[in-house]
């Protein structure tokens, strides 16, 4: 994929599927490929395999092989597949290369974690993995401390389709769109619907979701909004969406994925519970909030 198509999927919707486990833990590759066809089906734009709320970090360099395989089995061409990367800038590159060999469409790395990162040696790491890509490059930025010289720096690199800016120093976001090439890297809002359109108005282009997993059309309906300068519209919708997103961050954001797990679990779609250190499954009280909020939802989705 060019990269300039690639940037054109990045202003849409780019859905994060869960990855499913059998009765073992082990990856479940059929349910998983279950889950990307389901979030494709919906006509999300943008599908990143072993995002965030697909466990990255706690899957193994194998596991990460088998979910990408399984996100390009499941899509089967009806979006661009980004495949998650990262660890150590080799393993990464090493991953890039292999998803190119898969199939994949493009490939977005995660931050470095290690504790000893500089902030400007993590922007040398993404580009020398832009690099070394045979794949156009989403750059997930979590870290606060940039400048805005290392934001434009990022988004000058040939090969750097957009990005994920996933930290709500909104200054720096509209300061480095400003400073930055127009035709180079597309800043996308990395935290989801509820921070879309504040994004948007910082000059932010399409957003993340994991929501897609439970109700697409509800994370479309926001995209949609949004492209046309409806922000009322979009921040009703976001309203809505509240009450899960919040219970997202229960326990400094350990619930993140479990809420979205036992959602698709209880839509039908067992996919089983979040590893270590993610809180594994929701308790009881915590669970009937989601699963009533949920039967709240029933036609709202098929609304919009």
């Amino acid at each position: 994929m060019s990269i300039e198509t690639m940037r054109q999927a990045l202003t849409g919707v780019s859905g994060v599927p869960v990855t499913a486990y059998d009765a073992d833990g082990e990856v479940e590759p059929r349910v998983t490929a279950q889950v990307y066809q389901r979030v494709a089906a919906a006509g999300i734009h943008n599908i990143v395999a072993a995002g965030n709320t697909g466990e990255f970090y706690a899957l193994t360099p194998e596991e990460i092989r088998r979910v990408h395989e399984a996100a390009v089995a499941g899509v089967d061409g009806k979006a661009p597949v980004t495949a998650a990367i990262g660890r150590s800038l080799r393993e990464a590159i090493r991953m890039a290369k292999d998803a190119a060999s898969i199939g994949a469409s493009a490939v977005m790395s995660h931050q470095p974690v290690d504790p000893f990162a500089a902030l400007a040696s993590q922007i040398d790491y993404f580009r020398d993995l832009a690099e070394a890509s045979p794949l156009p490059l989403v750059a997930y930025v979590r870290a606060d401390g940039f400048g805005v010289d290392d934001m434009v720096r990022l988004a000058s690199h040939g090969n750097i389709a957009g990005i994920k800016f996933a930290t709500t120093d909104l200054m720096l976001l509209s300061r480095a769109i400003a400073a930055s090439n127009p035709n180079g890297a597309l800043f996308v809002c990395g935290l989801a619907e509820s921070w879309a359109p504040t994004f948007a108005a910082a000059g932010a282009r399409g957003f993340t979701s994991g929501l897609v997993n439970v109700a697409p059309k509800l994370s479309l309906a926001v995209h949609a909004a949004l492209a046309k300068g409806d922000f009322a519209t979009a921040r009703m919708i976001v309203n809505k969406l509240e009450p899960f997103e919040r219970m997202r961050t229960k326990f400094r954001n350990g619930a993140n994925v479990t809420v979205v797990k036992e959602a698709v679990t209880y839509s039908g779609l067992d996919v089983g519970p979040v590893r270590v250190p993610g809180l594994p499954r929701l308790d009881e009280e915590d669970r009937e909030e989601l699963f009533a909020l949920l039967r709240k939802w029933r036609g709202v989705d098929e609304a919009f």
